[in-house]
C-alpha cells in the first residue's frame, strides 16, 4: 500500500463513456452512502425500526446531506464560487464539507422524525456508525481528485502531486501528507467504536438518552480527529483569529457535544437513585 500510494499517480477519472465521464470521487460517495445505508438497516432491526423508514430516510438523507455539504463548501470558498457560479453544481468534480453534510443530514432527520413519530436520537444512533463508514469511504474520492493533501513530506507513504493540483508556494514539492488516508484510517476507527457501543447500549433499556449519547460520541470523535487533520491540510479555507474555520467547527462541536453527555449521564445518574 504504502509504495503503490507513493509511485501511482491518481485519475480523477475512473472510465470513459464516449462524451460520458464517471468519477471516482462519485464511486467512493456512492459506495460510501450504499454501505451506510445497509448498516442503518441492520442496526434498525435491533432497535424496532422498519426497513422501508431507513430506505425513506436514507433517500432524504443523501439529497439533504449533499446539498447540506455543497452550500457549506461554496460558502467556505465563496470568492471561487462567483467567479465561476458553474463549478456550483459539479459536485463530481469534488467540493464539500462534512460539517455543512452534519447540518443537513439533522435537518432531514429532524423533519422525518416529526413526521413519522419516530424517536429523532434512536434514528441518529442507527445512522452514525455508518456516516462513519462512508466518511472513511468517501474519502478515497479526494486522493483521486488530487485534493485536500497536508503539508510536503518526505516520507515513503507520500503521496505525488500533480503540479497543476499543487499551491503557488508548493509547485517545487512533489510528495504530500496523504491526509486522506490519515482521515479514512480515523474514520474507520470511529465506526468501529460506534458500532461496539451500539450494541453496548441496546443491552441498557433502563439507560436514558443512550442514543444521544451515541451520537454526540461521534460528533466528538470526528471533530478531534478533524481538528488534528486541519494542522496538516494546505488548501484554502477561511481563517478566524489565526485558526481554520473547519477547526473552530470542530471545538464548538466538541464542547457543546461534551457538555451534553455530562448532562445526559448526570440525568441518568439521578433517574437511577
Amino acid at each position: 500500500m504504502i509504495n503503490f500510494l507513493h509511485t501511482f499517480q491518481p485519475q480523477a477519472i475512473l472510465l470513459s463513456l464516449g462524451s460520458i465521464n464517471i468519477y471516482w470521487y462519485g464511486l467512493c460517495i456512492v459506495l460510501g452512502i450504499v454501505l451506510a445505508t445497509i448498516l442503518a438497516v441492520r442496526l434498525g432491526k435491533k432497535i424496532g425500526i422498519g426497513q422501508e423508514e431507513i430506505l425513506d430516510l436514507a433517500f432524504w438523507l443523501v439529497i439533504g446531506g449533499i446539498l447540506g455539504a455543497r452550500i457549506y463548501q461554496i460558502f467556505l470558498e465563496l470568492e471561487y464560487y462567483l467567479a465561476d457560479p458553474i463549478r456550483m453544481i459539479k459536485i463530481w468534480e469534488g467540493g464539500i464539507a462534512i460539517h455543512g453534510g452534519i447540518i443537513g443530514g439533522l435537518l432531514v432527520i429532524f423533519l422525518f422524525a416529526k413526521k413519522y413519530q419516530i424517536n429523532f436520537w434512536k434514528l441518529t444512533g442507527i445512522i452514525v456508525p455508518g456516516m462513519a463508514l462512508a466518511q472513511s469511504v468517501g474519502r478515497w474520492g479526494n486522493y483521486f481528485n488530487q485534493e485536500l493533501f497536508g503539508q510536503p513530506t518526505f516520507l515513503p507513504w507520500g503521496i505525488p502531486i500533480n503540479i497543476i493540483y499543487r499551491p503557488e508556494n508548493y509547485l517545487a514539492e512533489q510528495y504530500f501528507h496523504p491526509t486522506f488516508l490519515y482521515e479514512s484510517i480515523g474514520n474507520f476507527l470511529i465506526f468501529l467504536i460506534l458500532i461496539i457501543l451500539f450494541f453496548w447500549f441496546i443491552k441498557k433499556e433502563k439507560m436514558q438518552n443512550r442514543f444521544l449519547i451515541l451520537t454526540l460520541i461521534y460528533l466528538v470523535l470526528y471533530s478531534i480527529l478533524r481538528f488534528f487533520m486541519e494542522t496538516m491540510r494546505i488548501d484554502d479555507t477561511p481563517i478566524l483569529l489565526g485558526i481554520r474555520f473547519p477547526q473552530i467547527a470542530s471545538i464548538v462541536l466538541i464542547i457543546l457535544s461534551i457538555i451534553g453527555i455530562i448532562y445526559s449521564l448526570k440525568k441518568n445518574k439521578h433517574s437511577t437513585k
